[in-house]
């Protein structure tokens, strides 16, 4: 007889698990475009190296603010609009912060670029997530 792998079906918790694991994954994939897209600039010898050192004190906020907008809205997954808010506000707070404690640089238009950049980011792809299950949810 031939031999066949089945997938056992997935636990709601483990499903549960994995998908926070993936929009998190998302996200500091996001965080961390954001900083190569920005290193893009800078003339260095080690572009990875530069991006990375750039985007850790942001990965480090965007852990924060997942952690405060999960506990915030009774341990649910923070995919919705509001609580992207949460974690973009957090990312940039504690990595401008990190940046400064570490002497990083913390210039006003570095301010207001990251501001933009990672609330288009981090709000957007829920926004567009959010109009998308609105929209299926009015579909006959």
């Amino acid at each position: 007889p031939a031999h066949r792998l089945v997938a056992a079906p997935m636990s709601a918790r483990a499903r549960q698990s994995a998908l926070l694991w993936a929009f998190f994954l998302l996200d500091a994939a996001l965080v961390t475009v954001f900083a190569a897209i920005g290193r893009r600039s800078h003339d260095e010898a080690d572009p990875v190296a530069g991006a990375l050192d750039t985007a850790w004190p942001f990965l480090a906020g965007l852990a924060i603010g997942w952690l405060i907008a999960y506990f915030n809205w009774s341990r649910v997954i923070p995919v919705s609009v509001a609580s992207g808010v949460t974690v973009w506000v957090s990312t940039v707070c504690f990595g401008m912060l990190i940046r400064h404690f570490t002497d990083k640089g913390t210039a006003f238009s570095f301010i207001v670029v990251a501001s933009v950049v990672l609330a288009v980011f981090l709000i957007g792809w829920r926004a567009v997530r959010h109009l998308l299950a609105s929209r299926s949810a009015k579909a006959p």
